[in-house]
């Protein structure tokens, strides 16, 4: 999509921290972060929304994105204390961008319920 902001760092016309990088899963920090330790893992397919992973088609690549997230946790060291995953669907779910992305936060405690 040649407006998603998340295609174009996929294609590299926007820079990003990169912390990991294969075929299909590209990971960098976030320019806002929310934790001291906060990664996006996003899959280089655009797709919208978590509504939009075609079932069977992308089960594979849901797995894949949370086991990257697992293996940068233990690689950025906070895989003792702990950290959240997190997919945001939609505005009222807390989505700004509209391309699938799961959040890795970590280096803080974090209160439950969230918001």
């Amino acid at each position: 999509m040649s407006d998603c902001i998340f295609c174009k760092i996929v294609a590299g016309s926007i820079p990003s921290n990169k912390v990991y990088e294969d075929d299909e899963v590209l990971a960098f920090h976030d320019i806002n972060p929310t934790a001291p330790v906060h990664v996006l893992i996003i899959p280089k397919k655009h797709i919208a929304t978590t509504l939009d992973f075609a079932p069977e088609e992308d089960d594979r690549l849901v797995g894949k994105l949370v086991t990257t997230a697992t293996r940068l946790a233990r690689e950025l060291g906070i895989d003792q204390s702990g950290f959240r995953l997190v997919f945001n669907t939609h505005h009222d779910g807390g989505q700004e961008v509209y391309h699938v992305h799961l959040h890795l936060l970590g280096g803080r405690e974090f209160t439950w319920p969230a918001g």
